[in-house]
């Protein structure tokens, strides 16, 4: 099977390659595509692909702006860090998805479901693409959180944060790959711009959907929060929250 990958961040275009092979040897990466402009020029080709893996917000724009510019028959597996429409965009839809930060289960899981509707995929696909344009638009605008650090301002992406949280007054960052940082807006403001891929369990904690690994149902009704990683104290949801963060993780 040959696929095509449309990625802005390298590191994670060569992950998501790297994956896919170790998931089937017969897979080949035609090639890894970084921008809308790039990828626009490219499809103009009329290359071989069997597959795109895309992500949805790019350094030049939208994805689904490649869509606009051509007819694209090629059946797309969008990789994405926000799932607010997705979820009913894509499975009433039958285009498959994959939420950010990925793993081999969830590539895998992408990919059986590609068999499974490969030829409902492959027939007027291109006619979802103007509603998802305007659903994303809004979300596009808020894809980073600034980091001021030292004399440097950094754009982290929403999707590498793994949980915010609040020790001695002062808020805090902390991303997947274990880098904390001070922040300078207040919970309450980064629940506002982080939901609802973000979950406050409690006043000190604000965490991503794809950090939790369970919640453990406590003596006191409360939920005990298990993350991916070890973390250096318990987290847990009171028994006032309890129904809606079950809801929220359905």
């Amino acid at each position: 099977m040959k696929i095509l990958i449309i990625e802005d961040e390298n590191w994670v275009a060569e992950e998501l390659a790297e994956t896919l092979i170790s998931i089937d040897e017969n897979i080949e990466i035609v090639k890894i595509l970084y921008s809308v402009s790039e990828s626009i020029n490219y499809l103009q080709t009329q290359p071989k692909v069997d597959l795109i893996f895309s992500d949805i917000q790019l350094g030049d724009g939208l994805s689904f702006e490649i869509m606009n510019n051509q007819v694209i028959k090629i059946p797309i597996i969008f990789c994405t860090a926000f799932d607010e429409y997705m979820l009913e965009a894509f499975d009433t839809n039958g285009i498959a998805y994959v939420l950010k930060p990925f793993s081999e289960k969830t590539i895998r899981k992408a990919l059986l479901k590609y068999a499974d509707l490969k030829a409902m995929l492959s027939k007027n696909i291109e006619n979802t693409y103007e509603s998802l344009i305007s659903k994303f638009s809004t979300i596009a605008q808020q894809s980073s959180l600034i980091i001021k650090y030292r004399n440097r301002i950094i754009p982290i992406g929403i999707y590498k944060i793994a949980l915010c949280y609040i020790e001695n007054g002062i808020t805090y960052i902390y991303t997947h790959n274990h880098i904390k940082y001070v922040h300078y807006e207040t919970m309450d403001e980064l629940e506002q711009k982080l939901s609802p891929m973000f979950f406050r369990v409690n006043r000190q904690y604000l965490i991503n959907r794809n950090t939790i690994k369970n919640a453990e149902e406590l003596f006191s009704r409360k939920l005990k929060i298990e993350l991916l990683f070890s973390w250096y104290e318990d987290i847990t949801a009171s028994k006032e929250k309890k129904k809606k963060f079950i809801d929220w993780m359905k």
